[in-house]
């Protein structure tokens, strides 16, 4: 499922709310079966087990090495010793295209599109149920965003897992999503199939899909007259 939208219309929002990072304000929030809002901390714990997340600009640990930030969630929760998520983190980054090289490598020393590697490669280390994706293609060029897009489809797929996405980017829409849903003013206002976007009769939709100034969706500030 890939949730589109603009910007400040409460995409993140929502996935804060869905992992009890932000309590919603009314409402039922559940995760097969089991009720996030108003949930106490160790129940939360105990739910947020099943998510794994890629962060809009990966959101690295600066002060630990690429395979200490890939193992990160393995070594927290003393599933592995530090020998085997080491491995582990090999492992994975492997599915993601990186090598040894980058084993011992900081951040800093990696560029845009490995750092996001890196950041999806932590998200399945854990081989999670459920996968979160906080614009997975921000910041990177069309090639590199394409090759993060591919990342993710074969991620998903491998682990057999579910998968919310949230963007603005069209291509990445097309190119992951099997269902869409448009997030507009706090409300989910379309939801169907990738294949019906195109036709959704939908007109925020389709001012949004092909990106036009005009139309019902309203843009704060205006562009000045000639």
């Amino acid at each position: 499922m890939v949730v589109i939208g603009g910007s400040g219309t409460g995409k993140s929002v929502l996935l804060k709310c869905i992992l009890g990072l932000m309590p919603a304000d009314s409402g039922s929030i559940q995760v097969d079966g089991e009720e996030v809002v108003g949930a106490r901390t160790a129940a939360l714990d105990r739910i947020r087990l099943k998510f794994g997340m890629l962060f809009q600009g990966a959101a690295l640990f600066d002060s630990l090495p690429v395979w200490e930030n890939v193992a990160f969630g393995l070594l927290a929760r003393r599933q592995l010793g530090r020998a085997e998520a080491r491995e582990r983190a090999l492992a994975v980054l492997a599915r993601v295209g990186l090598g040894a090289e980058v084993l011992d490598l900081y951040p800093a020393e990696l560029s845009g599109g490995m750092q996001k590697r890196v950041g999806l490669a932590r998200a399945i280390a854990t081989e999670p149920e459920i996968l979160f994706f906080d614009e997975p293609t921000t910041g990177l060029d069309p090639i590199m965003a394409d090759v993060i897009n591919e990342l993710v489809r074969r991620s998903v797929r491998k682990l057999g897992a579910t998968a919310v996405s949230i963007t603005h980017d069209m291509a990445s829409v097309r190119k992951i999503a099997d269902r869409v849903a448009m997030l507009y003013d706090g409300v989910i206002i379309w939801e169907g199939s990738i294949e019906e976007i195109d036709h959704s009769g939908n007109p925020y939709v389709d001012q949004f899909i092909h990106g036009r100034a005009e139309g019902p969706i309203r843009v704060l500030q205006m562009l000045p007259a000639d």
